[in-house]
């Protein structure tokens, strides 16, 4: 990734080495992608927790970001992708979202990716990760997409080669801002794995899915880790609350 012009600066980027590839707003709506059309009011609700997000992370010196949940369908990889697409809104950041949900790998599909090569084929050596990383027509914004699930999944999230990867992406930009779009934290033990490899971690609730006990185990898991906030997500607009 280049700057087309040093005056410009992060407005006028171009993408020499990675796959650029377009995006289907329609295709984006029916998967409450809403955060692509910066002039659009219903991110409104996106652009606020980048900005408490963005707080947190650049008083700390934190450019990794995970985000979890604590069981399957409470919207993590929906609010990732819209979080990923309103940093990359913002002037000063690039946003990289990575799919590290290897045993239920979404994000591509949510955003309608065409997948020939991805983190697949990445860690099984079979390319190199600038084959792998796609622009979606947006400036400031990169994926690098799971084409389908990998197995033993927690081995590969604690292998040497993934720990290099998440330092790579980390190191390559100081002004990029990577998010993992990670599994549910209570579905394996993939989670706990690989969460001290990132710098904070973000964990979405689902209102009136995640009971009590699921929310108070999913915290004791991230005990150590800096737990950025709590995003309560599927509530009525009137109630929604973010810390």
């Amino acid at each position: 990734m280049t700057s087309t012009a040093q005056s410009s600066g992060l407005n006028a980027l171009s993408y020499v080495q990675t796959k650029v590839v377009p995006l289907r707003p329609d295709h984006l709506e029916r998967n409450r992608i809403v955060a692509y059309n910066k002039n659009s009011n219903m991110g409104g609700a996106f652009d606020l927790l980048r900005t408490q997000v963005l707080k947190v992370m650049e008083e700390n010196g934190w450019r990794t970001l995970a985000i979890t949940s604590p069981t399957p369908e409470a919207g993590k990889t929906v609010l990732a992708i819209n979080l990923a697409m309103s940093i990359a809104h913002h002037t000063t950041k690039t946003a990289l979202l990575v799919d590290f949900d290897l045993r239920r790998p979404t994000v591509g599909a949510c955003l309608g990716l065409t997948m020939e090569k991805s983190l697949n084929e990445y860690l099984a050596d079979e390319a190199e990760l600038q084959e792998v990383l796609v622009n979606p027509t947006l400036p400031r914004f990169v994926v690098l997409p799971t084409r389908k699930a990998i197995p033993l999944s927690t081995e590969v999230l604690s292998s040497p080669k993934v720990s290099h990867l998440i330092s790579d992406l980390r190191e390559r930009y100081n002004s990029r801002i990577v998010i993992f779009d990670l599994p549910p934290i209570l579905s394996s033990d993939d989670v706990i794995t690989v969460l001290p490899k990132f710098d904070c971690v973000l964990l979405v609730v689902a209102n009136g899915m995640n009971n009590r006990k699921e929310i108070e185990e999913s915290l004791h898991h991230l005990g150590t880790a800096n737990l950025i906030g709590t995003v309560l997500n599927k509530a009525e607009p009137q109630n929604r609350s973010y810390y």
